[in-house]
């Protein structure tokens, strides 16, 4: 029997879904927006009601996170998502601003290749998916190998929801066979306008490298700093409400904790009321052996794991009711890992005297991998909040918020979304939320503006006659004319 080649497998896949993808699109791109809205609304009550399902799909496949929290990604990547964006206009006529005498038109991107990490795998498709067609595009996923099967079982629902709502199925696609060859020829491909890439670094750079338009997003490193002012018991709980959420597995969760000396013992009082567990000498020394792998990067068979997970992994004991293991480390860098991202129940602890000591902690935090990202602060000291927003290099500054909802558009008024740029500083083409509305080309319809001069009649007459006796004058001198 034949053997199949895996890789060549894959790579033909891929130019077969593309090609599909490019059909579909291009019949799709002759709807209106009205046409356009009635189907993606649809696709967004479908996955609205497979979202506990698919949640479930996903814990189970790769074992990050929990999935009541997941389900709650899929409901802001579905029916929130489209409560946002049903009105913002993507295709024909998108506004006319009459006193300049301007028009933009919308026209779709074509077809886009949407990367999917493994941390948070259904949401992305969903949200990826709908933002993807709202713009009038077309969608191929490369699903990251470990959680091929729920991709998988999110791209058909959708796909089934496409085929219910009378627009092409192959408006959605997924490599079934995901290679790096496969990811590599599908963000390649001729037919291919846009990369949508979520993941790691590696992952990101390589979208950016393939030659083609992209939207990637960074590392998240998030400091948060609760100022002397804050309502220390609300930001406590709030950053266990963030950072707890399915498991820490969302890159804008809180990595650090930094606040003030001045408030230092009411900080520790309340991480331990709701559940923080401070880590001491051969106990932090054990967490820190399984935090990451020999090469310094993130181990990943702690991603997204609980405190008990991670406490029986690295051999200690702490009690039943601990939600979340806390490291104080006395330094910032590479040396020391709760210095890092740390998508889990794991978070650095640091004290400082002031908050242009903490304003130097943060920005050394953002520079050790989360630059552009996101940084959260507590507190009610207005002048403090200017200052940090002003000056620290992050696209998002979330205030007295959990950062993780914050970020997304769960507690406060961003964009939902589940690609969170981070500008040129974290090396992303965007520092918003991406939305439709970076799926989309934009027509310039302009008119002259400058104002036509039109002499009258009666001005135009007189021009003529003095012309003749002017003439009439000239011929006589040079006695051409009898008088």
């Amino acid at each position: 029997m034949m053997q199949v080649d895996v890789d060549l497998a894959s790579v033909q896949e891929v130019r077969n879904l593309v090609s599909a993808s490019k059909v579909a699109q291009e019949q799709y791109a002759t709807l209106s927006q009205k046409e356009i809205d009635v189907a993606v609304e649809g696709l967004s009550k479908i996955a609205f009601s497979n979202a506990e399902h698919l949640a479930k799909l996903a814990v189970e496949e790769t074992g990050f996170g929990i999935w009541e929290d997941k389900k709650e990604k899929n409901v802001l990547a579905s029916q929130k998502l489209w409560a946002y964006m049903k009105d913002i206009k993507t295709v024909g006529i998108i506004n006319e601003i009459p006193e300049k005498k301007i028009i933009q038109i919308g026209t779709p991107l074509g077809v886009i290749a949407g990367l999917i990490p493994s941390t948070n795998p259904t949401s992305t498709v969903i949200y990826k998916a709908l933002i993807a067609l709202k713009s009038g595009n077309s969608i191929v996923f490369s699903p990251h190998p470990s959680a091929v099967k729920c991709i998988l079982s999110t791209v058909n629902v959708l796909k089934e929801g496409c085929t219910i709502l009378g627009i092409p199925k192959d408006l959605i696609g997924c490599i079934s066979l995901p290679t790096l060859e496969a990811t590599d020829a599908l963000m390649k491909h001729k037919d291919v306008s846009m990369i949508l890439a979520t993941g790691g670094s590696a992952m990101v750079r390589a979208a950016y490298s393939s030659g083609k338009p992209a939207l990637g997003v960074g590392p998240g490193n998030v400091p948060v700093f609760i100022e002397r002012t804050a309502d220390i018991d609300d930001a406590v709980e709030k950053i266990f409400r963030s950072k707890g959420f399915d498991n820490g597995t969302v890159c804008a969760s809180e990595q650090a904790i930094i606040t003030e000396r001045c408030i230092e013992s009411q900080v520790r009082e309340a991480v331990i009321k709701y559940g923080g567990y401070f880590l001491k000498g051969d106990e932090l020394e054990k967490v820190k052996q399984v935090m990451e792998k020999s090469n310094g990067h993130m181990n990943p068979n702690i991603v997204g794991k609980s405190a008990q997970f991670i406490a029986n992994l690295a051999g200690i004991e702490i009690p039943k009711h601990v939600k979340l293991l806390v490291g104080e480390e006395p330094g910032i860098g590479q040396a020391y890992p709760f210095s890092k991202e740390k998508l889990t129940q794991l978070i650095g602890f640091y004290i400082v005297s002031d908050w242009h000591e903490a304003c130097e902690i943060c920005f050394k935090l953002l520079k050790n991998g989360g630059l552009g990202h996101t940084l959260s602060i507590h507190s009610h000291d207005e002048d403090v909040i200017r200052e940090f927003a002003l000056k620290k290099p992050v696209s998002r500054f979330l205030v007295n918020t959990p950062s993780t909802h914050g970020a997304v558009g769960l507690s406060t008024g961003l964009a939902p979304s589940m690609t969170l740029g981070c500008g040129s500083i974290g090396g992303s083409a965007t520092s918003d939320n991406v939305t439709p509305l970076h799926l989309m080309n934009t027509r310039w319809v302009a008119y002259d503006l400058e104002e036509k001069k039109v002499k009258s009649v009666e001005t135009d007459r007189v021009n003529v006659d003095q012309i003749c006796e002017m003439v009439y004058e000239a011929l006589k001198k040079q006695h051409l004319l009898e008088v």
